[in-house]
């Protein structure tokens, strides 16, 4: 089967950006008011990172699956993506408040840590079938030992909520990141490689 587009259910303005960069047509398909997002996203104890962006992403997918048929929306395949920090098995999440935010730059000062971004996709098969696969990209980033001053500005700027780790990437925040290896796509919040594979698998990208 071939597809002329594929649904997104992210509010993420950067995995818009990406899939835009692949140059595949996407629309939202986003939750709604009745919906709870932020509870599929609740830590479970003792739970290993790598376990849980997983678990997460999948959750999100089969709640954007239940979104599309009860919507009436026209059948494509739809793309989830979850992003997590973990410093050792410490998942650090997004920062409830700001002093909670100044507390996660604190411990990621002068450390390096990990950011999983877990990509999962479903789409049709034949014979109305549904088949579903998914990826992780795993990525270490190393920060400079980050001042009071520094960390009090960044989170006055507003940018560390809403982000895993309280922090992206793509903002000033990239100064004081001294390394990175595995995947910079990834650690914005969709690795293209690992996304390419998916919708490749998927049809909906060529080689």
């Amino acid at each position: 089967m071939t597809f002329d587009f594929i649904y997104l259910a992210s509010q993420s303005p950067r995995r818009r950006q990406l899939l835009d960069q692949l140059g595949v047509r996407h629309e939202l398909l986003l939750p709604g008011p009745e919906e709870d997002a932020e509870a599929l996203e609740a830590l479970r104890l003792n739970e290993p990172p790598a376990t849980y962006v997983k678990r997460v992403t999948l959750a999100k997918l089969v709640a954007a699956e239940a979104r599309l048929a009860q919507r009436g929306l026209p059948s494509a395949p739809i793309l989830c993506a979850d992003t997590t920090v973990a410093l050792g098995r410490r998942i650090l999440g997004k920062p409830v408040d700001a002093a909670d935010a100044a507390a996660i730059l604190s411990a990621l000062s002068g450390h390096t840590h990990r950011v999983l971004t877990a990509v999962a996709l479903a789409w049709p098969g034949q014979s109305g079938s549904t088949q579903q696969a998914q990826q992780v990209s795993t990525s270490t980033v190393r920060f400079a030992q980050l001042t009071r001053a520094w960390i009090d500005a960044y989170v006055a700027s507003g940018e560390p909520m809403g982000k895993a780790g309280a922090y992206a990437i793509q903002s000033r925040a990239a100064a004081q990141v001294e390394h990175i290896t595995g995947s910079y796509s990834g650690i914005m919040g969709l690795p293209m490689h690992e996304t390419a594979l998916l919708l490749k698998g998927a049809g909906v990208l060529r080689d």
